[in-house]
């Protein structure tokens, strides 16, 4: 098939969306499919037709911050990159790809959508999420987007339901993005100057909605925090708050941001894996730290997706509840036999969201729309042009 991806920001340097549709693409293209991008920005060495990026003075450092942007809708960009497509597939409920689908749709080119932005990360940023009904609106702004499409990709069940319970339209097809096998036990010794350390690790934005500053609070009160380092891998606007935060601690929090030959040396030499947040879609951070035997512990947070991996109880905290949080990580410090076991279960647990299996879903989805738009005898005008 040709296939054309529409998204904001493309690439493994962009956010945790940029770099699923990056792999995503890279699979697609070793079955033999032409993969089209049309992204504001790209990494230098992805080939994609870009639109450019806005530049609105608020909107942008806002998102800057977040480690995103937003792109232009350049017509004549869309229209260039549509030539010939069997199927075009959107990531984002903006401006490009909202453009990008009356284009597509004026050309009678099949379509499907991905769901992969929670109203709630926006509200966060805004410090606004508590406030229910500005939520609700953005849910209903994205659905008039939704409810132009047959097919939505959800990368996990609960934001599924969020949809459904909302009346979404189209069908959803629940796929996670899957990780590389890349992602696999090895034998890493850790930094020096983390011997004798025990590592927590957590791997996403630092933003007010993951809530890093749990496990900082957590490791404040626990018999062992002259043990215990903290490693955030990741970027965002919440990054001087949490250092002013992890001072009181005998080890101040590292922040890193790593390629991914690096987090997967991390992921390899850390003890524990925490993720805190509060919202998340899926969390592909969490599939791919027990992809290497890393055991979690994760917030039950309802909005938040992750706790999906918990594979007992020993792997969930009360979201929000930093008490909660030391309890469970001692519990883990002090039945290294349980942690032990937990990590076999976890890689067997792992080979689920191995990508070629994730590749294999997405790929019948693709094909699905358009086998129904064959079957409706449409044809598109700008391959009889």
């Amino acid at each position: 098939m040709n296939i054309v991806f529409v998204i904001d920001q493309f690439g493994k340097s962009g956010n945790g969306t940029s770099i699923s549709a990056l792999r995503m693409a890279e699979n697609l293209r070793e079955r033999g499919h032409l993969v089209k991008v049309v992204a504001g920005t790209a990494d230098e060495e992805d080939d994609a037709y870009l639109t450019g990026i806005k530049r609105y003075p608020v909107l942008y450092q806002l998102c800057k911050a977040q480690g995103m942007f937003l792109a232009k809708a350049d017509e004549d960009v869309l229209k260039e990159a549509f030539q010939d497509a069997d199927v075009v597939h959107f990531f984002l409920p903006f401006d490009l790809c909202r453009q990008g689908k009356r284009i597509a749709d004026s050309y009678n080119i099949p379509t499907t959508a991905a769901f992969h932005v929670q109203p709630e990360n926006i509200t966060s940023s805004l410090y606004l999420n508590w406030f229910q009904p500005l939520n609700e609106w953005l849910y209903n702004r994205f659905r008039g987007f939704f409810d132009q499409f047959d097919h939505i990709h959800c990368p996990s069940e609960m934001i599924k339901n969020q949809l459904v319970s909302r009346y979404y339209q189209a069908k959803m097809h629940v796929i996670s993005n899957g990780v590389s096998t890349v992602f696999h036990p090895k034998e890493v010794s850790k930094p020096e100057a983390f011997q004798n350390k025990i590592v927590l690790l957590m791997v996403g934005r630092l933003s007010r909605e993951k809530r890093q500053d749990l496990i900082i609070k957590a490791v404040a009160r626990s018999p062992y925090e002259q043990d215990i380092q903290i490693v955030l891998a990741g970027k965002g606007p919440w990054r001087r708050r949490l250092e002013k935060l992890g001072r009181r601690l005998s080890n101040p929090p590292q922040f890193v941001f790593c390629k991914q030959e690096q987090l997967i040396d991390l992921m390899n030499y850390a003890d524990l894996y925490v993720h805190a947040s509060d919202i998340e879609i899926e969390a592909i951070s969490c599939i791919e730290a027990f992809s290497c035997g890393l055991v979690p512990i994760i917030s039950d947070s309802l909005i938040s997706a992750t706790n999906q991996f918990a594979l007992s109880n020993d792997n969930l905290f009360k979201a929000g509840d930093s008490n909660d949080l030391e309890q469970k990580i001692r519990a883990m410090i002090e039945n290294p036999k349980r942690k032990a076991a937990l990590s076999k279960y976890y890689l067997k647990y792992a080979r689920t969201f191995q990508l070629k299996s994730c590749v294999n879903q997405f790929e019948s989805m693709l094909e699905e729309a358009v086998l129904v738009y064959e079957g409706e005898k449409k044809t598109s005008p700008i391959r009889d042009a």
